[in-house]
């Protein structure tokens, strides 16, 4: 059992930074060539349909994976091993905070700004909100490494 803990914790994981990733790498640079009103309102539609039941899963399985596969006792599982599920579960963990505290409330901004200076909305989300997400991208990325290594 722990060992398939372990496994679903790297894939949800990796799955995850995955996702973040394609958003650093394709999405945003295409987004940034958009004019003003396309950008917000592709933006706008992301965060509207994004977080859905797959990725939901993703997202809260990232936590309640690595939390459970540190749970749930295992023999023969080092403190070595143990530490890269800690330390893989606290860089999701931070990653999260970033999206809670950051990434969300600039998304929220960006919603209530419909209707209104296209140009003024983005001014205030595009550049804050890519910062954000590369940092989040970094620690999912650490998370999903570290939890690799703990797994072989």
């Amino acid at each position: 059992m722990a060992s398939l803990l372990l496994a679903l914790a790297a894939v949800t994981t990796g799955l995850y930074a995955g996702f973040l990733v394609c958003f650093t790498t394709g999405i945003m640079p295409g987004l940034k060539l958009l004019p003003d009103d396309q950008f917000a309102a592709a933006m706008r539609r992301f965060n509207e349909t994004v977080p859905r039941p797959v990725f939901l899963v993703l997202f809260l399985g990232v936590i309640a994976f690595p939390v459970a596969a540190l749970v749930v006792p295992v023999d023969g599982r080092t403190s070595v091993e143990r530490a890269l599920v800690a330390g893989g579960l606290v860089c999701a963990a931070l990653s999260h905070l970033v999206t809670v505290s950051g990434n969300i409330p600039l998304n929220s901004a960006l919603a209530e700004a419909e209707g209104g200076d296209d140009s003024a909305a983005r001014q205030a989300f595009e550049s804050r909100w890519t910062a954000l997400h590369r940092i989040r991208t970094v620690l999912s990325a650490a998370a999903f490494a570290l939890l690799v290594a703990a797994a072989v």
